[in-house]
């Protein structure tokens, strides 16, 4: 989706709040209505089932009346489509939403002169019940039938309209290359180049720390609190910010050069679960873990793959990535011992020395292709490896 900062005015991003608060009652409604539901029981209403209950609701209720039918159906029929997810086993079952956090809604229908252009950097957007509002005009806008309006924790408005982009064509050069992601290094590539994430400045670290200390003595429910809040999630939107920008173009810039892509099939789920354990069995390690899930999802693992796939369909491969941070890139030969140390790789058996995520990276461009070194005569990484022949096994006999 094509996303734009929106730019309300006072008047128009309280319309936009109570838009956000129609489309929060009315999930949450039809979140209790199916929580209810028990083996045994008719099955829960459905969606011309709760449209109808809707009409209903909005005739008894005059606040809910004076909005917006679109957005509230809307409301309605994307919990529909999380419920549909959720049976399909793609996602989790849709749970309550809060205010200040999942604020916004979809309108439908849109026309051809509900978005228009005023100058160079500035759009207008007909929402229905709040008129026209500015948004910044940072690219070329589609022409979309539906768009969303959203609110982040900052504060930050933001519309989106659902225009699927064209991915990038391959070069066409037949050159494929690996990309090992780290903590250290966020992308190693099998080129030698090594990226990492702009994160917060040590200014701005200090910063957010000071905010915290001040989150954790403010009173819950006062107005400091609320504006500590704020003020920790517009730092925190920044770094989101960065990290967003450099996974936009580090994708386009993978998916313009190479025609392979070669990633690591990791379950970042999996990996950035806590270690903290229960109270029977209570976890080791507990802050350690914490501080590698927060280095984990700070350098945008998932997301650097997804837009790639978004932007190359087709051209990202994921590899297998058992043994390729032990495997030596030229020989082949696996060991623990050759992983030195973070960023050193020393292979124990032909002394090849690289970086270790590069020599890793390699190792996923070469399964890619298809010419994966075979430690020893075995199969390429993760089949079985042939031991070395023994010295005092040929001398006998």
């Amino acid at each position: 989706m094509s996303r734009y900062r929106l730019q309300p005015s006072p008047v128009q991003e309280a319309a936009l709040l109570e838009h956000c608060r129609h489309a929060r009652y009315v999930w949450n409604l039809a979140v209790e209505q199916h929580a209810h539901w028990q083996r045994g029981r008719a099955s829960a209403p459905g969606f011309a089932e709760q449209c109808r209950q809707l009409t209903e609701a909005r005739a008894a209720c005059a606040w809910l009346a004076a909005g917006s039918i679109i957005v509230q159906q809307q409301a309605l029929k994307d919990f529909h489509q999380a419920m549909a997810n959720f049976f399909g086993k793609t996602h989790r079952r849709p749970t309550w939403r809060r205010r200040g956090r999942n604020e916004g809604f979809r309108i439908v229908a849109v026309k051809a002169g509900d978005v228009r252009r005023l100058s160079r950097k500035v759009g207008e957007v007909k929402i229905p019940k709040v008129g026209w509002v500015r948004f910044r005009w940072s690219r070329p806008v589609e022409q979309a039938k539906s768009f969303r309006v959203t609110r982040d924790a900052a504060g930050r408005w933001h519309v989106a309209f659902a225009v699927i982009p064209k991915p990038i064509p391959a070069p066409g050069n037949g050159v494929a290359v690996g990309v090992d992601r780290g903590v250290t290094v966020s992308a190693a590539l099998s080129t030698g180049e090594l990226l990492v994430v702009p994160g917060l400045s040590a200014a701005e670290n200090k910063r957010l720390v000071r905010l915290q200390r001040r989150l954790a003595r403010a009173q819950r429910g006062s107005k400091r609190r609320t504006r500590v809040k704020v003020a920790i999630a517009r730092v925190r939107a920044r770094e989101g910010d960065r990290r967003k920008d450099w996974v936009e173009k580090t994708s386009t810039d993978l998916a313009r050069r190479f025609d392979v892509i070669a990633v690591e099939d990791l379950k970042i789920s999996n990996m950035t679960r806590s270690a903290r354990g229960t109270v029977e069995a209570p976890g080791t390690n507990v802050r350690q873990k914490a501080g590698l899930n927060q280095g984990i999802l700070a350098n945008g693992w998932g997301q650097l793959v997804a837009r790639t796939e978004d932007k190359a369909p087709d051209r990202v491969r994921k590899i297998d990535p058992r043994y390729t941070s032990q495997t030596c890139n030229a020989c082949g030969h696996i060991a623990r011992e050759s992983r030195e140390s973070q960023a050193l790789f020393l292979c124990v058996a032909c002394e090849h020395r690289d970086h270790a995520d590069v020599n890793a990276a390699k190792n996923h461009r070469d399964t890619a292709v298809g010419h994966a070194v075979a430690a020893r005569g075995g199969l390429p990484l993760g089949g079985p490896v042939n031991r070395e022949p023994q010295r005092d096994l040929l001398l006998v006999g």
